[in-house]
């Protein structure tokens, strides 16, 4: 199974909906991911996800299945904290190197104090994918998944940031607050991640790409990189 972890295009965040460039993304994006096509679409329930998605359900002809729990509304009510200036963002939007001074627990780290629930907020991520993934056949054993039902699917998840982020760290068995100040996802970007069928009957999801923009390139719109501040 290769699965297709995808970035909504450029939003507006007050409409929740996407920009002009944004569809422009979402339609570069089709041409893109049509070549190989999918067996599954899955989108987050939130409109920016959903309108970037549609161009690839369109066409392939096929419907995207709603999973509630990739919502970025939910994870940014958990993973949000108050700054200094009296803005309320992403707690990993900090300076990078404050994410990696704590030496004890990732969620110990005082950048996550005014967080409404980090830990529980990550776990309930973690939890999420491990139930999602079980349902296409991969079962989480500690760090690896038991192959229950071995396939050959390709799965479309699109989806949001900081959700996007938090589910890659726990996928790959990277601490979220190493993740969150040295990864990072582009609007419109794959990310592919292929779970090979061990012979042994488990098996580790492999990153063979991360936050790629290359049909953004190949449609020659501007590629607006994440920045974190």
């Amino acid at each position: 199974m290769i699965l297709y972890i995808i970035r909504h295009g450029e939003p507006n965040y007050e409409t929740d909906s996407l920009t002009e460039l944004g569809k422009k993304q979402a339609s570069a994006l089709a041409e893109r991911l049509a070549v190989h096509g999918f067996d599954e679409i899955y989108s987050s329930p939130l409109g920016r996800a959903i309108q970037t998605a549609q161009p690839t359900c369109e066409k392939l002809g096929l419907s995207h299945k709603i999973e509630e729990w990739m919502s970025e509304d939910l994870a940014y009510n958990d993973l949000s904290a108050d700054f200094e200036n009296g803005r309320r963002d992403w707690s990993f939007a900090c300076p990078r190197t404050k994410l990696l001074e704590h030496h004890g627990e990732w969620f110990d780290n005082p950048v996550f104090a005014t967080c409404h629930a980090a830990q529980k907020g990550y776990a309930r991520i973690a939890n999420s994918s491990d139930e999602f993934l079980a349902r296409l056949g991969y079962k989480r054993e500690g760090k690896v998944y038991k192959i229950v039902a071995p396939n050959s699917k390709r799965i479309a998840a699109f989806c949001h940031h900081g959700l996007g982020t938090s589910w890659l760290s726990h996928l790959l068995g990277i601490p979220p607050n190493v993740f969150w100040s040295s990864f990072n996802i582009a609007h419109s970007s794959v990310s592919i991640l292929d779970f090979g069928d061990e012979t042994s009957g488990s098996t580790a999801p492999q990153c063979i790409a991360l936050s790629d923009v290359s049909h953004i390139y190949e449609a020659g719109l501007d590629v607006n990189l994440p920045v974190f501040k």
